[in-house]
């Protein structure tokens, strides 16, 4: 990858220029899949540090994902990781559930950011909003080194966490879909129906056409 496209400071600087002293970034891995939690991650990173192939998450391979969730732990200012259960996803809606997770990891830095930069363009849901100051930042992942950061914190953990889950409920496949909507998955669906980390609300369709 060359290194001409990876994410600049621009954001972080723009927030500084404006009096924000600790300037977080922050992501959230796992909205779409049918099983696990939503995780969310949030970062402050040492301004203009150089991490090689720190990006998006999506566009890291995992072995790299692996080695900067480890570079990211030892050379951030504060980090945190946070999560939102299938049920509480269940009892609300994955867009209130994925911007609760936000907060969450965003709350559990030490020392406190004065502002955030948060990938997407939402920032409020039916049942929750940010509250932290924040701006939204769209493909913030691939502008923002700490959003990028933060994604790289989320998705590591949701995939362990669902590797995790695999040894639990081998017979899902976990650990080689975690949690999408593969056809690996919905075979395995098929056949075994869900288990207690399966998102219900995902599955209203697929329930439909079995019982249809």
């Amino acid at each position: 990858m060359d290194k001409k496209t990876l994410p600049g400071w621009e954001l972080e600087t723009a927030a500084h220029e404006r009096g924000h002293a600790l300037v977080c970034g922050c992501d959230e891995a796992g909205a779409g899949p049918l099983a696990g939690p939503v995780y969310a991650g949030a970062v402050i990173l040492p301004h203009g540090l150089a991490l090689p192939w720190l990006n998006d998450s999506k566009q890291v391979t995992p072995r790299r994902r692996d080695l900067l969730f480890d570079q990211i732990k030892a050379s951030a200012v504060a980090w945190a990781v946070a999560s939102v259960s299938p049920e509480e996803i269940d009892a609300a809606d994955i867009l209130s559930a994925r911007i609760r997770a936000m907060q969450l990891a965003i709350d559990a830095l030490a020392p406190a950011p004065d502002y955030a930069l948060v990938d997407g363009n939402r920032d409020k849901g039916k049942r929750f909003a940010l509250v932290t100051p924040h701006e939204t930042v769209v493909k913030g992942d691939s502008r923002s080194p700490s959003i990028a950061a933060a994604s790289i914190l989320a998705k590591v953990s949701r995939d362990r966490h669902m590797e995790e889950m695999a040894e639990q409920y081998p017979e899902y496949c976990f650990e080689q879909h975690k949690g999408y909507g593969t056809k690996l998955h919905y075979a395995m669906l098929d056949r075994y129906g869900p288990c207690p980390i399966h998102r219900r609300s995902f599955l209203k369709k697929w329930e439909a056409a079995r019982h249809g």
